[in-house]
Parts: structure tokens; sequence; C-alpha cells
């Protein structure tokens, strides 16, 4: 319970502090809830997170428009997923595919046992501009140790995104 309590402060924190975004519209939010671990029933439980992006850090490289994403996600179980990676965007038409890779520390509350603390998050998002400061989308990811601990049994999970830019 203390852990959803801190996550809702982290929440209220974002949303207040967004307020000193509003000129530039270089920092966005991405809102997520789906379903962690959805291929394993014994382990299935509701997700929800938030990701902050800043557009001042986007790079054009090789593989594309990189920048950076740190984010938090917490489950109905309890489980919390702190993470800080990289991700990639490419535009088809309509079409925004955004696969990112992130790693950081997850603490199992009361949900499933991933084996260890340090988690790489692997995932693939879809989504489509409502607007020019909005994106509407859903990914799959994959949350693994990487064999770092005695056990690796992953989790595989979706979500529908919601993307804010101030």
């Amino acid at each position: 319970m203390k852990i959803k309590v801190l996550i809702l402060n982290l929440l209220l924190t974002f949303f207040i502090s967004i307020s000193s975004f509003a000129e530039d519209k270089t920092s966005g939010f991405k809102f997520y809830t789906g379903t962690f671990d959805f291929s394993d029933e014994g382990a299935k439980s509701q997700i929800f997170g938030i990701q902050h992006q800043n557009h001042n850090l986007y790079r054009n490289t090789f593989f594309g428009e990189v920048s950076p994403v740190s984010g938090a996600m917490l489950t109905a179980d309890n489980a919390v997923y702190l993470y800080s990676g990289i991700e990639a965007n490419y535009k088809v038409g309509f079409l925004n595919i955004t696969p990112s890779f992130a790693p950081g520390y997850y603490n199992q509350g009361d949900g499933k046992d991933l084996g260890h603390s340090l988690e790489f998050k692997s995932e693939v998002q879809l989504s489509f501009d409502l607007g020019d400061t909005t994106n509407l989308g859903m990914s799959y990811n994959h949350v693994s140790n990487a064999s770092l601990g005695d056990k690796n049994p992953g989790a595989n999970s979706y979500t529908f995104n919601f993307l804010k830019k101030f």
C-alpha cells in the first residue's frame, strides 16, 4: 500500500510540474495502462505507468531519431519497475513506430518474482498523431533479467498509451 501512495504522489508531482513546460512543448509524458505478464495466467496483473521524454535531447543517428526516456510502472500486485533507457522514432505515413530499450530496478512487491532486481525492458510501440502534441497508441514489452538471476521467467505485457507534449 505504501508503494501505491508513493507512486500516486509521484504522478501528482508530474502533473503539477508540467505547467513549467507549457511554453516550449519539448517535454512529453506518456501515460499507459494494460496487462502485465498477460502470458502467465497465475501472474497476470493490471499495470499503470508514466514515462518522460525530452524532445530537446533527440538526436539523429544511423538508427533514426533517438532520445532518452525514463519512467515508472506499478502493477495491481504492488510490483514496481523504475527505468531509464533509449528509444528510436520512425514515422511511416500516419503511423509512428517506437522501439525502446531500458534497464531498470524491479521490486516484485506481491507480484511475480522475475529473479533479479536488475531487469531489462524491450518494447515496441505503434501510435498515431491526434495533433501536434498528442499521440495515441499500443505497445508490447518484455521484461527480463538476461539470466543474471538464478531464474529468468520474464514478463510479457501490452499497454494502451497516451502521449502528451507540454
